[in-house]
């Protein structure tokens, strides 16, 4: 896996940065995508991920900088919580297309060199909410959801030529978004975690590594929990 290329998107910030990080701690030759302020340390390109020209356009300049990705990981993703009778179609389709339909274009985008070389890592970055579902996340829970079905599909269709799709499925992570919730609501959520606290974008990055490496290289279609046991069973 040393100097294989690596393309994170929304690996700017939280764990999309804790994941190119290790990465490159790794070996990875590493590129990140971002929609405002470059990543010092890495290739860095800016991509809205719901513009398959600029999708595109990330993907020639970083072949052109480092050659074909190898290993992408889907990390880009926002949300825009809100309960149903409040939540008008535009913020339903937004987040679906950012979340869902982004990563079908990276993935689709990514798989041109991947099948030449016979060989391939994809990892969406999901959710424990695209499982079980959660208040005022409709939009946000399925997006997540689709990743798991657009992942085991592609799996299939693809598998013979050497590229693995998979999803990690993070609980609730010590991030920015996480940091501005409630203190109450912070309690509320660490009493529903088997393990009683957050995890760190680290822990979630290394469940990443493992997917990319090529000791994972018969793991495809699999959705790796890293929820502190919150989403068991579903």
């Amino acid at each position: 896996m040393a100097g294989r290329v690596a393309l994170v998107t929304g690996g700017n910030r939280g764990i999309g940065l804790a994941i190119a990080r290790d990465l490159a701690g790794a070996g990875y030759r590493v590129a990140v995508t971002h929609r405002q302020e470059p990543v010092e340390g890495f290739v860095s390109v800016g991509c809205d991920v719901t513009s398959g020209a600029e999708i595109d356009e990330a993907f020639t300049q970083v072949e052109a900088e480092l050659g074909p990705v190898e290993v992408l990981v889907a990390n880009a993703g926002v949300n825009d919580d809100r309960l149903l009778l409040q939540m008008d179609e535009a913020s339903f389709a937004r987040v679906v297309d950012t979340n869902l339909t982004g990563a079908y274009r990276l993935a689709k985008r990514a798989s041109r060199s991947m099948m030449r070389a016979r060989f391939g890592r994809v990892v969406f970055v999901g959710s424990v909410v695209g499982l079980m579902g959660s208040p005022g996340q409709a939009n946000y829970a399925a997006s997540k959801a689709g990743l798991v079905g657009l992942a085991r599909s592609l799996a299939r269709e693809l598998g013979g030529r050497g590229v693995t799709f998979n999803v990690v499925a993070p609980g609730f992570v010590e991030t920015d978004m996480t940091a501005a919730l409630p203190e109450a609501r912070r309690a509320e959520i660490l009493a529903a975690v088997p393990l009683k606290r957050m995890a760190s974008p680290a822990e979630v990055a290394e469940a990443v590594r493992y997917l990319a490496s090529d000791g994972a290289g018969y793991v495809t279609g699999a959705v790796v929990p890293v929820d502190g046991g919150l989403g068991m069973g579903h």
